[in-house]
């Protein structure tokens, strides 16, 4: 392979998460010479993805990302992205009725942009997404309830997919773990799988809102299948190229 030291640090980037997502793993000597840069500028690099939450150094290198992680850790993680998405989803808010928002940091970033201009209902499984949108006086946030996940801090359990069960949403705004073009979405726990399903069973539709780094991966706990899927909305243009494997599956935005 060419050496990268002409391109630039966004370039060696993307070859690393390429790497790690194709061996499972990274060595920093040989990252190094893939790219024709010094063990140190692999080193800051990777430093930097792993800041990013895209995955985890460890001695000598870096591994991928597993386990849930902790709301605090997810929030501070991919922000741009993040703030992205929410700017691009807030065209799908509806005034007036009713919502459903799981409990991810992105789903989350939508509480800022819900200007309601009739009653407004929005129910979600996460304490933080649900303080996030009682700041804003013009809605009717409920929190569902269950067993909670200290891991994650989202509710789960039966209890909680029962009382998501027990409303109807015009759409359902979640996350996922993973989206692959084969499989769809998936989940690193079971438990918050199900709860999402509860969720868009109720739903109208549902909006997959997924930052890039996610794209082509695989998690343990199957989501939802492609024909389940109204919108996918990522931070790209949806001409990015990185998209074509999804282009025939699901409206992108």
């Amino acid at each position: 392979m060419a050496t990268l030291r002409s391109f630039g640090a966004q370039a060696r980037r993307e070859i690393l998460l390429e790497t790690l997502r194709a061996n499972g793993g990274i060595r920093l000597e040989a990252a190094a010479e893939q790219l024709g840069v010094s063990v140190m500028t692999v080193r800051r690099d990777l430093d930097e993805l792993d800041a990013e939450g895209l995955l985890r150094r460890v001695r000598g290198g870096a591994v991928p990302v597993s386990g849930a992680r902790p709301f605090s850790e997810r929030h501070s993680t991919g922000r741009a992205a993040k703030t992205r998405i929410a700017e691009k989803a807030s065209s799908l808010l509806p005034g007036a009725g009713s919502v459903a928002v799981d409990a991810s940091t992105t789903a989350g970033g939508l509480a800022a942009h819900l200007s309601p201009t009739g009653p407004l209902t929005v129910a979600t499984n996460s304490y933080e997404n649900f303080a996030a949108l009682n700041a804003n006086k013009d809605l009717s946030p409920i929190l569902i309830g269950g067993e909670l996940d200290d891991r994650t801090g989202s509710f789960v359990g039966l209890i909680a997919c029962q009382a998501a069960h027990a409303m109807l949403y015009s759409r359902f705004f979640a996350s996922a773990y993973s989206l692959d073009a084969d499989n769809g979405s998936s989940e690193v726990s079971l438990a918050e799988s199900q709860v999402k399903r509860a969720f868009a069973e109720r739903s109208r539709e549902i909006v997959l809102l997924v930052d890039s780094s996610k794209l082509g991966q695989q998690a343990l706990a199957v989501g939802f299948a492609w024909h389940e899927i109204g919108i996918l909305v990522t931070e790209l243009d949806p001409l990015d190229t990185a998209l074509d494997p999804y282009r025939d599956l699901v409206e992108l935005l």
